[in-house]
Parts: C-alpha cells; sequence; structure tokens
C-alpha cells in the first residue's frame, strides 16, 4: 500500500474532516477538501482548524513518502483570505528540505479559482520505525 493510500485509510480524524489525499510522491503532495457547513466558525467562513487539517494531511503525505515514520513537531499557519462553504480546497506541500532526520516542507491552500487562502511551514521529525501499514 503507497502513502496515499494508507493515509487515506488510517488518517481517521483527516477523513472525518472530509480530506483526501490525491498525490502523493518525495518532492510534493496534494490534499483535497470541499468546505461544507461542519467546516464553518461564527462568522460562516471555514475555521482555521479545518484548514490546518487539510495542510496538515498534506504535510504527512509528503514527510512520509520515505516509509519512515514522521510526526510533526512545529508548524505555522499564516491565513490569508476566508474561505466558503462551496469552496474546493487543494493543499499543495512541496519539500523544501528533505533532511534524513528534520525534513521542512510548505504548503499553499487554495481555492479552485487559485486564490490563496493560507500558506503553511512544517517541520517534522523522522524516526527509524517504519511506518504502519495498517
Amino acid at each position: 500500500m503507497n502513502v496515499k493510500e494508507l493515509l487515506n485509510t488510517t488518517d481517521r480524524f483527516a477523513a472525518a474532516a472530509g480530506c483526501r489525499i490525491t498525490e502523493a510522491d518525495a518532492q510534493h503532495a496534494v490534499a483535497v477538501m470541499t468546505v461544507t457547513p461542519q467546516h464553518l466558525n461564527g462568522g460562516h467562513v471555514c475555521q482555521g482548524g479545518a484548514l490546518f487539517t487539510l495542510a496538515d494531511l498534506a504535510i504527512a503525505a509528503l514527510m512520509n513518502c520515505r516509509g519512515q515514520l514522521t510526526f510533526g513537531i512545529q508548524n505555522n499557519i499564516l491565513f490569508v483570505s476566508s474561505a466558503r462553504e462551496g469552496d474546493v480546497l487543494t493543499a499543495e506541500a512541496v519539500s523544501v528540505c528533505d533532511h534524513h532526520k528534520i525534513p521542512s516542507v510548505e504548503v499553499r491552500v487554495t481555492t479552485g479559482d487559485g486564490r490563496l487562502v493560507c500558506h503553511v511551514t512544517g517541520l517534522g521529525y523522522r524516526k527509524s520505525a517504519s511506518l504502519p501499514t495498517e
């Protein structure tokens, strides 16, 4: 099972939030989510935690592509614009440095028309253990 299939199956929180990985390789990963009423905050826009969950899934897909268990150790998120109900969001993670222990990535979350919603940076810690297969 590849990392895309594995995380789409085992990351139950992201799946329950409506996020899924569509692409994943050693240099980039893509996750998508459609903003639904369950994602909205009191201001009727997509809640920041939902945006972070989408970005975090893309980060996990990219960082775990080597097959080694990698956990996030630091993330920063910059909210640029609001996402609204019905927006189809894409989170594209790209490798900044694929260090053997501390990889780093950048993620852009955009709407279907290319509007930037948020920018996320992340650092991970790559363990010597293999990525669990179930």
